[in-house]
């Protein structure tokens, strides 16, 4: 039985791979800051044959993150892989230029998108199994700027960086998934694959894919990989 911590997974892609990975059996540490749809999550988690800790904890606060990893690793040992999943977006994708976002915006965006995988990562560290893996989810507007994503993809491009830095210090694979359009809150309407249809690809990254560690992994490397 794995152990795995996925922030953000009251909706979206991490309710998704939090269910992926209830489903394989393992016991999931799981953490939002809506307790309520955290506990439904859990409840899926465990329906499916895993087992689940929820813990209500903001990415924004170092100590909720330091006190979510010690959860963690007292629940179940070593951390076998972290999502750092947590996000927001703030407005309408597409509707959102630059020059036109509110300053409590764009900090917003730094703080939970950015800084909000730092600290994840971060107070992960001390409690990863050796060959552990770390996640992060991230998009085409963070390496490729498109007009009307503001600060939201300046705060993704922050978060490729992070990896990118993290896997040059540490032991342990760190990087990025980059499942395409997915639905979600985040996306106000825009539609997207399902995020259970690319849960599945999060899992692979986890757990099989070659060549994670400082990359960036797209949904045709899942689909060639597992072809």
């Amino acid at each position: 039985m794995d152990t795995v911590v996925v922030t953000g997974a009251s909706r979206g892609i991490g309710a998704a791979v939090a269910r992926e990975y209830g489903a394989a059996g393992d016991r999931v540490v799981l953490c939002a800051r809506s307790a309520d749809a955290l506990e439904a999550v859990a409840d899926d988690v465990e329906d499916a044959g895993g087992e689940a800790v929820a813990q209500r904890a903001d990415v924004r606060d170092e100590y909720d993150m330091e006190r979510l990893m010690e959860t963690a690793a007292r629940e179940g040992g070593a951390i076998d892989a972290v999502f750092a999943n947590a996000g927001v977006y703030h407005g309408a994708p597409g509707e959102t230029p630059l020059a036109d976002e509110a300053y409590s915006a764009f900090d917003e965006h730094l703080r939970v998108n950015g800084r909000g995988v730092f600290a994840a990562v971060s107070e992960a560290v001390p409690h990863l199994a050796d060959d552990a893996r770390v996640v992060i989810p991230s998009g085409g507007i963070a390496r490729e700027a498109k007009a009307g994503f503001g600060s939201y993809a300046a705060s993704k491009a922050l978060a490729e960086a992070l990896a990118r830095q993290f896997a040059a210090e540490l032991d342990q694979a760190v990087g990025v998934v980059d499942p395409g359009q997915v639905t979600s809150d985040l996306t106000n309407g825009m539609q997207g694959r399902d995020p259970a249809d690319v849960a599945p690809m999060f899992r692979w990254a986890a757990t099989a894919a070659d060549d994670l560690d400082g990359n960036v992994l797209t949904l045709r490397d899942w689909k060639s990989a597992t072809r």
